[in-house]
This record gives C-alpha cells, structure tokens and sequence, in this order.
C-alpha cells in the first residue's frame, strides 16, 4: 500500500509543481527510458536538482486534456458500468519515496480490486498509435503508478479526434516495473547526489555543459587515449551529415525546377512549395559607419565557446 505524500484537493499548481518535483512522478518515466521527443533526460535532471525552473505545462494540448478529462471519464463509465472515483493525493512508494503517483482516478473493479485509471485525450493524426493498444509512453507511466500503489491493474482510455472513443486494460507486468524501478533509482541517485546523468546529444545537454563551463581557461590539457574514438565518430559523423545535406539540396533543387516560378506544386496527396517571403535586417555595418554612437548604445558583447576538433 503507498504512502500519502501531500492531499491535492487545495493545491495551486506552482505548489503542486514543487511536491511533484520532490520525486518522479509517471510521466516522467518515458523521459528516463528515452523515448519521449520532447523531454530529455538531462533537462529532466535540470529540473530535479533546481538548477532550471520548473515548466509549467499550459500548451493547448494539456489545457484541452484536462478540460476533456470529466467526458473520458464519464464514457469510460457508461461503456463499462464501472465508476471512476477521484483520488485527490499525491502517492508515494512505501520503500522508494521518490515514486510519486497522481492519478487520474481509480476503479473498484469485482474481479480484480482497486485499479488505476488514466484519461487520454489525443488528435487524429495520433490514431494509429493507438490502434492495437496503449502507445509505450504511457503503458511506462501506468506501470510505475502500479508500483507505486500495489495495484494489479489499470484501465486507460483515450477520445481520438474528439469523436472517438477506445479504452483498453494493462495489467501489471513486475518483469517492466522492476527494471522501471531499477531506471528510477539510478536516475535519483544522480538527482540527491548533483551529479549529471550520461550526457547525450540533447539540446538539454548543450546548454547544460556551456552554462557550467561557460568560461575557458588558456590552458592545454593531455586527454584520456581513448578520446580518439570520439574524434574518428565525430568527424566520420561530420562527414556523412556533409553527404546527407547535398543529398538534400540536390533533391530539394530538382523540385524547384519543376516548380519554376510557381509557388506550389502537387502530387499524390503530397504538396511541395516554393514561396516567395521577406524579412527586414539590421544593416548593423551602415549604423556602425554612419551613428556610431547609436550602434554603441544598443551593441553588446555576447561571449560563448567555439567547439572545433583539428
């Protein structure tokens, strides 16, 4: 049975965003298990050790999910004859406190108890993903919540389009939440001890490293030998991404060919365009020539670090 960490009922969301951030909530797992596009691990890490500020989430995306939620919920009701009763807390892994489950809701299901339910909502152009089940991300994010309560099952439903109604059962699969578990451990060690989670490619990555070695030092180290693989992919990469972009220059100038002075052009249920747009830019050479101490007013020095291998 899970802990009560903090009731949710009277929360503001700032508040709620901080308890949340105490722990790694559902949502957070498919960022650690490296499937989700619009997270990274790094970033997430950032957030956890308070070294970003929390990102509240108000895309329209989120704001229509939320506002959908009671609608999924009663369907999800008049389909199956099972209620969905709100759980207004925060949860908590009794032996891992840093597991954190807000739910949707819960069912009292005859056969099989107390189950978790989670709403969906998604557009249309996501329908496939759901076609033959529950997308990765979230059949991640329903686990963990099993974990976290002891439950054996969830139910999750999603409206498609806003005019199409699925749900399906998960059933809790320990072979996922102990490697889940194993994810989540490694992961808050880095969290509790500051130190970064294996650094990857991300935009998250980037920033994190210029923002902490922000300035050099006119110094010359030895590296570890084996940094010559780094050097041979890295330039072997820098190659191939050179092959890539002529490739698709060259394709991208056989089109405007064929699309001469027209804008667009169609084929098959693909549009290819070719529009002709303007922007206006600062002659910063003229005003530097000409107002000079206008150009010093409003100038400033922006200092970064060239990366470069030679």
């Amino acid at each position: 049975m899970s802990n009560i960490l903090v009731a949710t009922k009277d929360l503001d969301y700032q508040t709620w965003l901080e308890y949340r951030n105490k722990g790694i909530g559902g949502s957070d797992v498919s960022i650690l298990c490296g499937i989700n596009k619009f997270k990274s691990i790094m970033q997430l890490w950032m957030e956890k050790s308070g070294m970003m500020p929390l990102q509240p989430t108000d895309s329209e995306v989120a704001y229509w999910g939320t506002v959908l939620e009671p609608i999924v919920k009663k369907e999800f009701t008049n389909r199956t004859g099972l209620k969905v009763r709100e759980r207004k807390v925060m949860m908590q892994h009794p032996k891992y406190d840093f597991m954190l489950a807000n739910v949707d809701g819960i069912v009292k299901d005859p056969k099989n108890g107390t189950c978790i339910f989670e709403a969906k909502t998604a557009s249309t152009y996501k329908s496939e993903q759901w076609k033959y089940g529950v997308p990765p991300e979230y059949q991640l994010q329903v686990q963990h919540y099993m974990a976290v309560t002891g439950y054996k099952k969830a139910y999750v439903a999603v409206l498609i389009g806003g005019n199409h109604f699925l749900y399906y059962e998960v059933q809790r699969d320990e072979g996922l939440i102990q490697p889940i578990i194993q994810i989540e451990k490694n992961f808050w060690n880095c969290v509790k001890n500051r130190i970064p989670p294996d650094i990857d490619g991300s935009d998250a990555s980037t920033e994190y490293l210029n923002s902490i070695f922000s300035k050099s030092r006119n110094v010359s180290i030895q590296l570890p030998i084996d940094t010559l693989d780094l050097v041979r992919e890295y330039e072997e990469t820098n190659e191939r991404i050179k092959d890539l972009t002529n490739r698709k220059n060259e394709m991208a100038n056989k089109m405007k060919v064929l699309l001469g002075e027209n804008e667009e052009g169609v084929v098959g249920d693909r549009k290819i365009k070719w529009i002709s747009v303007g922007s206006e830019r600062l002659n910063t050479r003229k005003l530097k020539e000409e107002q000079p101490e206008i150009y010093d007013k409003y100038s400033n020095t922006i200092a970064y670090r060239r990366f470069s291998v030679v």
